[in-house]
């Protein structure tokens, strides 16, 4: 090969300037088409969201029988989105390429009968029967990981239901007979989950996001939330069936992975934990990956910039240590994969701590700067810098937050945010790691999780107590998202206002308005809340502890205005009469205390207490005259009730043809039909029923929530099935004007709530 005598010196410095040219251009270029997919995706939002509220107008209209004509759909957008270039660094490997199509994603789970497992009998074995007096099976401490088991719901060998096709199939011989259902035997409405209330931030990390769109992203139960503030407005994924534990965002940003813990399939067959590769536009799921490769949870994920969401991939899991993963992010330019850990180990390359240095802590969190340096931040709360393409620490700044730091956050002008734990602090670090400024998060509020940069100098700040605040280092930071921390039992509906009332574990009870979905107002308790109700007046409501107290709280202005003590133990449901003129307190002592309530709620007087359950109490309903009350308990009996003198009402054609003025006992002839063949008496923690008597909303220890016809007394009744919550639902309620249904998960700690269509 021969040289060409006209090159130079100095032109192999134009060829240098021109590469450099050329890259700059192709940086503008990608951030052209970064704004383009973001511009796109919002127009896409909103054409989706147009098309829903056209589709509900015309229904409104439509002739029976008929279905309403469909709007054109907005795939070829989705297309032209997804078909867009994405980043590729300049290394010669070309653009990735797209292979196969896109994997469907596994249906939702469904129960089948559990050996060992009793059905619903209205009388048991003396051995059953001791061991429910002696414990309340509805508060077995389950996983929230494990406690959606397997069961049998609605399905024999000869009879399968399909409520959402309409059909039944009759299968006899094994030959399946498709036959169609009339509608009036079909619930008349659905329920479309229209907000969810909470965060998960008490134990995950680096799971807030901005999107171009201006929508934040993060998750709580099994639910990834896409947020849009300056909207109000919500919109879900709803493609996990157990705890969504992390979250990441790849380059293109359009398109999200999420990773859960162990769950079941539809056909109730273990789910091993796994990640979910979706499209932040049209919320369908491009791939899932990792099936098989975990055994417990997926708890980090991070994208490379080289990496095609829409091609299929094989998972890479290497061993990195033995102990726990805390984090995990590529490098913003090459594609070096950088674990967050303890003795901050680098992928085959341990960081180099050096002699005399300072005493390894664990890594919390880590991330890259632009100019390719490593920052991560210890459980000492010490922050060290690792210069790009080593491994051996260039600076150090020591003491920087008093306790652990748990989120770093690189800022578009060069700066840096961390967040403390035990401090609860945010400092701005400028270039330099001098620190510029530090704001304190409220003690309220929890040690900070994690830090997202937004628009302009906007921060939002995710905490430990599953809240996530919104603001700047200028001007502090105020509530945007608001949960609650530990397990929630406690849930009532306001008699006449869109306002509801959440209590649980946490002595939190939150009074929220279900059109700004804000809390109204919140108040910290002695002890731990199990049950909550309203006076019909609603200016007064009534919280029962698990300590055997009480307490009457002012809901205008949150006071305390009385305080008493029934027993020792929790006290499971609190209800007045519909004429406000009686209060009935169920305690697991077995027994139900009545009060008589005068001054619209604000003095009551014991009355008496009934005596006559073998177990302790679950539910209770009041007569619509208030003329008695009936009660569930924990061993499956069905008591009734005379307010006035405390006795046990025995004559059954007293009480055959009573109006009861609401039903949540979730046993009866007007709900029988909600069990499935197979279930056991504790699998339902709850029923609603709609005040306009149409509809029976149900809560089950398997994550979902039911939507029966009211009356449901026919043996396994059709209802539309909704997941969401990641753990047993624990309880279900209407609004006034049954708008909306409310809906409490337990160890998922979240509040879903439903639309009624």
């Amino acid at each position: 090969m021969s040289l060409d005598d006209n090159l130079s010196g100095t032109s192999g410095m134009e060829v240098d300037d021109r590469v450099s040219a050329l890259e700059q251009r192709l940086q503008l270029q990608e951030d052209e088409l970064a704004v383009l997919k973001a511009a796109l995706a919002d127009a896409l939002r909103r054409l989706r969201a147009c098309e829903e509220q056209g589709a509900a107008l015309r229904a409104r209209g439509t002739p029976k029988g008929r279905a309403p004509p469909r709007l054109g759909t907005t795939a070829s957008v989705c297309q032209l989105l997804k078909g867009l270039p994405t980043r590729t660094p300049l290394n010669g490997s070309g653009p990735p390429r797209r292979v196969g199509g896109y994997a469907t994603s596994p249906s939702s789970p469904k129960k089948e009968v559990t050996s060992g497992r009793s059905s619903v009998r209205r009388y048991l074995s003396p051995e059953r029967l001791a061991s429910v007096r002696r414990e309340d099976p509805r508060s077995r401490t389950t996983s929230s990981s494990s406690n959606c088991s397997a069961k049998k719901e609605g399905k024999t060998k000869e009879v399968i239901f399909s409520v959402e096709d309409g059909s039944v199939k009759h299968v006899p011989e094994g030959r399946p007979v498709p036959m169609l259902i009339p509608d009036e035997l079909l619930p008349s409405c659905r329920l479309k989950l229209d907000w969810v209330y909470g965060y998960r931030g008490r134990d995950c990390r680096a799971n807030l996001y901005l999107l171009p769109t201006g929508e934040i992203v993060y998750f709580v139960a099994s639910v990834a939330v896409l947020y849009s503030v300056e909207e109000q407005r919500q919109r879900h994924y709803l493609g996990h069936n157990d705890d969504i534990k992390c979250l990441a965002i790849h380059p293109d940003m359009v398109t999200i992975a999420t990773g859960q813990v162990a769950g079941t399939t539809k056909e109730g067959k273990p789910l091993p934990p796994h990640v979910r590769i979706w499209d932040s536009v049209s919320l369908s799921t491009l791939h899932v990956l990792g099936l098989g490769v975990f055994d417990r949870a997926v708890c980090c994920v991070g994208f490379s910039k080289s990496v095609n969401p829409h091609s299929e991939s094989t998972p890479i899991a290497p061993k990195v240590a033995q102990r726990a993963c805390m984090g995990a992010t590529f490098h913003p330019t090459t594609p070096v994969l950088a674990w967050s850990k303890r003795q901050a180990s680098l992928e085959c390359e341990p960081g180099i701590w050096g002699t005399g240095g300072p005493e390894r802590k664990y890594v919390l969190c880590v991330t890259f700067l632009e100019g390719g340096d490593v920052v991560t931040g210890d459980s000492g709360g010490n922050l060290y810098v690792w210069g790009k393409g080593g491994n051996r620490i260039t600076q150090a700044v020591l003491g920087a937050h008093d306790g652990g730091v748990f989120g770093l956050c690189a800022l578009r002008d060069g700066t840096l945010v961390s967040g403390g734990g035990r401090d609860r602090r945010v400092v701005l670090w400028g270039s330099d790691y001098s620190k510029l400024q530090e704001v304190e998060v409220p003690e309220d509020f929890g040690p900070v999780r994690t830090v997202a940069e937004g628009h302009g100098d906007t921060l939002y700040v995710g905490t430990t107590r599953n809240s996530i605040l919104q603001g700047s280092m200028h001007t502090g930071f105020s509530l945007l998202v608001q949960g609650h921390v530990e397990e929630l039992w406690g849930l009532a509906t306001h008699p006449g206002q869109a306002q509801f009332v959440t209590c649980g574990q946490d002595k939190l009870v939150h009074l929220w308005s279900s059109e700004s979905h804000q809390p109204l107002w919140s108040r910290i308790i002695e002890d731990p809340a199990r049950s909550a109700g309203f006076h019909p007046s609603g200016s007064v409501l009534a919280v029962g502890t698990v300590t055997g107290r009480w307490l009457l709280l002012d809901t205008e202005t949150h006071d305390l205005v009385a305080i008493h003590t029934d027993g020792n133990e929790q006290i499971s449901v609190v209800k007045f009469s519909p004429d406000g003129a009686y209060l009935a307190v169920g305690s697991h002592d077995n027994l139900v205390y009545v009060y008589t309530v005068d001054q619209g709620g604000r003095k009551v007087s014991r009355l008496g207490k009934c005596s006559g359950h073998s177990s302790f109490i679950t539910h209770l309903d009041w007569a619509q005259d208030s003329s008695c009350f009936v009660t569930n308990s924990g061993d499956y009996e069905i008591l009734y009730w005379d307010p006035a003198t405390c006795k046990q009402i025995t004559s059954a054609d007293a009480v055959r043809n009573m109006e009861w003025a609401t039903a949540t006992c979730v046993l009866g002839f007007g709900v029988f039909g909600i069990w499935s063949e197979g279930a056991d008496g504790t699998d339902i923690n709850a029923v609603a029923r709609s005040h306009d008597g149409k509809l029976l909303a149900s809560a089950d220890d398997f994550g979902k929530v039911h939507l029966f016809s009211y009356p449901c007394c026919q043996p396994r009744a059709l209802s539309h099935k909704y997941g969401g919550h990641s753990s047993h639902v624990t309880n279900v309620a209407f609004l006034w004007d049954d708008s909306m249904a409310l809906t409490t998960g337990g160890k998922d700690t979240s509040v879903l709530q439903w639309r009624v269509v």
